[in-house]
């Protein structure tokens, strides 16, 4: 299981981090304060580091010049939304830059995105007796292979990567489709539909009302 710091002074951005990426398959620690984080470091290997900027004890930026040598990816998770903010925590060697407030399946989707520049992506999800080999785009169920359509395979590994999280539709449909959503569900709303029956999961994958669905497995 891949290893997640996360760095913030405010605590309940933390819990939601760790919430969020914990249902994703990441076993996160999280630290509230500068020098806390480089012992942490120090310490333990991580496979990622989620840093903010303003931070008691030593800044963002302090952690950052410490953890570059160490060739840990980082991202920088802050209210500091100015250009040269960016800019300077990009030339200090953060790999991303994300600014607060953030929707949590952006940053689901941010970290992926680093993780699989460093070769680091989990390729096995699990839910269940339901197991996906990601890089072959193999569905077992009971033993037995599912065969799902691109689309379907497409929302499956999404929801397996959000579990416990509400997802809009819009989201859905932007993530699986890559077009912009106008409002028109019921493309996503069949496909969604196949993909219970075909994995017996009627009463897993459920419509969340104004909002989308929500793979709901037990913590």
């Amino acid at each position: 299981m891949l290893k997640i710091l996360i760095v913030d002074d405010e605590k309940p951005i933390c819990d939601l981090i760790d919430l969020n990426l914990s249902s994703a398959g990441y076993q996160c620690t999280s630290v509230q304060d500068g020098l806390e984080a480089i012992d942490r470091i120090e310490k333990e290997n991580y496979d990622l580091i989620l840093l903010d900027v303003m931070l008691p004890g030593a800044d963002g930026y302090d952690i950052m010049e410490y953890i570059r040598p160490l060739g840990v990816p980082v991202i920088f998770i802050t209210a500091k939304h100015a250009v040269k903010d960016r800019v300077k925590g990009l030339k200090l060697g953060a790999d991303d830059y994300l600014v607060k407030p953030f929707d949590v399946v952006e940053l689901v989707a941010r970290v992926e995105a680093v993780l699989r520049r460093y070769n680091k992506t989990e390729q096995h999800l699990s839910v269940g007796d339901v197991t996906v080999d990601v890089e072959a785009r193999r569905v077992i169920k009971a033993g037995k292979p599912v065969e799902l359509t691109n689309k379907e395979f497409g929302l499956l590994v999404l929801f397996m990567k959000n579990k416990n999280v509400a997802l809009f539709r819009e989201t859905l449909y932007e993530k699986v489709w890559e077009e912009e959503y106008y409002g028109d569900s019921r493309t996503l709303d069949l496909h969604v539909q196949r993909l219970r029956k075909k994995l017996g999961w009627e009463h897993k994958l459920l419509a969340v009302y104004k909002v989308g669905y929500r793979l709901e497995v037990p913590q």
